[in-house]
């Protein structure tokens, strides 16, 4: 058993039950939105955050992991307002989400910069693990890096290595965004393992979006745990082909590696919830419990397989 942090407080470890590890409350950008977001009403994005999460709860999930750092409009205020509302766990991360450079205010600062100093992100990641995010009390449990298309720029590369180092210093699990498809789980395990991380302690977020078995291994037999996580982004992989991999990647012994999730939000600006709808209509909070695990199951996994993958798993993570 261990003690881990939510929006609400710290809980035992057993009280996770069942677990999806990557999703996102609220997706935004919050400058965009105090400037020119006319039409955002505040309390009826709460309340349907509110909606989504207690319809989750009666579908049986217990928990969710929210990666939503600097870079994704994280504001804990509004999570905390929300989590006051429901009996659903949210769990918050610390980091910075980049596909290439760093914010303008890390831009000059840290080793070797114009104003020469320890790496300020590291100290920065550091606080919300062990005091707590801004004023709000509310502790970060994990930590959340980003490697994409472009691979590992300079400011993508500075990220990854401060996550890595916070999470040597702390001893908190790590989430990274991968693009399967330039085996970039690869890179970064080969980077936090430079910075003295456990490898069992990382997910790598994404990996669900390929179906290339063998990189899959490859990234479970150095230790880390693969992200099936966007469910329903079809446009990424077909659900049918996700929980196919899952099935022969169970088949083959890494039961104990895979996670589940959808990646998907309460509230997105990226388009409308019309136009989501319209692209990815199964992307929602409802897919996996109620298509993508009678899927599994007709195919031939087991309820306890379905609880490593949803209770054990991301409990051992965490742990």
């Amino acid at each position: 058993m261990a003690t881990v942090e939510t929006v609400k407080g710290p809980i035992d470890s057993g009280e996770l039950g069942r677990t999806l590890v990557h999703e996102h409350v609220f997706v935004l950008g919050e400058e965009y939105r105090l400037n020119y977001d006319a039409d955002w009403d505040e309390e009826q994005t709460v309340a349907d955050a509110v909606r989504d999460l207690n319809d989750l709860k009666s579908a049986g999930i217990d928990t969710i992991f929210d990666p939503t750092v600097l870079g994704l409009g994280r504001y804990i205020p509004r999570i905390q307002k929300v989590a006051a509302q429901t009996e659903l766990n949210i769990v918050v991360a610390t980091g910075l989400y980049t596909y290439n450079d760093l914010p303008h205010q890390f831009e000059h600062r840290g080793p070797g910069l114009l104003f020469d100093q320890p790496e300020p992100l590291v100290e920065m990641f550091v606080k919300d693990i062990r005091e707590g995010i801004a004023d709000t009390g509310v502790r970060a449990a994990f930590l959340k890096c980003v490697i994409e298309e472009p691979g590992l720029t300079p400011g993508v590369e500075r990220v990854m290595r401060a996550v890595g180092q916070a999470s040597a210093e702390t001893g908190a699990p790590i989430t990274v965004h991968t693009n399967p498809h330039t085996r970039s789980g690869l890179v970064a395990q080969k980077v936090l393992a430079e910075e003295g991380v456990d490898l069992t302690k990382v997910v790598l977020g994404h990996s669900g979006d390929s179906d290339d078995i063998g990189y899959l291994m490859e990234l479970a037999d150095n230790g880390s745990l693969l992200g099936m996580d966007r469910f329903g982004l079809d446009v990424y992989l077909p659900t049918e082909q996700r929980v196919d991999t899952i099935v022969e990647l169970v088949r083959r012994g890494y039961l104990d590696r895979l996670t589940l999730a959808h990646d998907a939000s309460c509230y997105i600006d990226y388009f409308t919830p019309e136009e989501r709808f319209e692209k990815q209509p199964n992307w929602n909070f409802r897919h996996i419990p109620d298509d993508v695990l009678p899927m599994l199951l007709e195919k031939g996994l087991s309820e306890d397989d379905i609880d490593t993958m949803l209770v054990t798993n991301p409990r051992r993570y965490v742990e």
